[in-house]
């Protein structure tokens, strides 16, 4: 019974660990599509080699490092286009106005 129920614990944890893999691809391809940075490449590709190569810090029937790993990936492709964002918005601020008759 204990058993089962530690298959079904590390059956569920891995069904997350690959959501948030499919959730980080599609972020890139987004990204990518957008024209926008998508953070370095080889946070990506670390972060998909992680999940996929046996040799973990925590053994692998325990995905939650994966899932640490997946997720600092996401936030780094999500923040390069937030810190995008910010200069472009600072750069539109500072600028002289685009209308001079007003």
């Amino acid at each position: 019974m204990v058993i089962a129920a530690v298959v079904l614990l590390a059956a569920a944890v891995l069904a997350a660990a690959v959501g948030v893999l499919v959730r980080l691809v599609r972020t890139r391809r987004d990204l990518r599509r957008a024209g926008l940075p998508t953070g370095p490449r080889w946070v990506f590709w670390g972060a998909v080699l992680y999940l996929v190569l046996p040799a973990d810090l925590v053994p692998d029937p325990v995905y939650l490092d994966d899932i640490g790993v997946l997720l600092l990936a996401l936030r780094s492709a999500r923040g390069s286009v937030g810190g995008r964002r910010e200069t472009a918005d600072r750069r539109e601020s500072t600028g002289p106005p685009h209308d001079y008759a007003a």
